[in-house]
């Protein structure tokens, strides 16, 4: 019992961390991502993007500490979506890990376009607009897209076992299918994912973590 308890409260913190490291990282990486003279303002404020990075690959070992310490709770009720959901974890995990690798390599372009002296500046503005870009399709793709289809596994599992009580996993399996339909609106063009419409559908699956978090960590799971 005193494992489990310890379990859940790793898990918890873990999602606690997960949260404030995506926040903190996003709000670093202003200068090389929203700051239209990105290629100069990066170079000038290389320290906060690779601090930024290190704050998203917090949150990566974290998305993967909470697929893994969940398992063996969710295998004993369905091994099949427990396994689907580490799997998928880890896909998420990786997406987010190749925008990092990209905020990295604008962060190199901007370092050489400062030691160019700004020549050919066509070519880097065209080669910033493509780092940009895969960028923000791995944000779309991660903490959005995958990140409902994770959602709604151990959601699910948690509601037909009670490990947690019903409330959190209804949340959870209503946040998961509210940010999926966001990813899609978004994919298609419909919204915009820093918006307001973005910002009210991925507020559920956002209440769902810091819930579920603080329940494991004070309660734990039901026996």
């Amino acid at each position: 019992m005193n494992s489990n308890k310890k379990a859940a409260k790793i898990v918890g913190v873990l999602f606690i961390l997960a949260a404030v490291t995506s926040i903190i990282g996003l709000n670093l990486y202003d200068p090389i991502l929203k700051d239209p003279d990105y290629l100069i303002k990066g170079s000038e404020h290389a320290n906060q993007v690779i601090l930024g990075a290190l704050m998203e690959l917090i949150l990566v070992v974290s998305a993967i500490g909470t697929a893994t310490t969940m398992f063996p709770f969710l295998r004993k009720y369905n091994e099949t979506i427990a396994l689907w959901h580490v799997c998928f974890r880890f896909l998420e995990a990786v997406i987010i890990t190749v925008g990092i690798i990209s905020v990295l390599s604008l962060l190199t372009l901007s370092r050489e376009f400062v030691a160019a002296g700004a020549l050919d500046t066509a070519f880097f503005q065209a080669s910033g607009a493509l780092l940009k870009a895969v960028h923000d399709w791995t944000f779309l793709l991660g903490p959005a897209f995958m990140l409902g289809i994770n959602t709604m596994m151990y959601s699910y599992i948690f509601y037909k076992s009670k490990l947690v009580p019903r409330f959190i996993s209804i949340l959870g399996m209503t946040g998961a299918t509210l940010v999926f339909i966001e990813a899609l609106l978004v994919m298609f063009g419909v919204i915009q994912q820093i918006s307001v419409w973005g910002a009210i559908l991925a507020l559920p699956v956002a209440a769902n973590e810091m819930i579920l978090a603080v329940w494991l960590i004070v309660k734990g799971f039901k026996e």
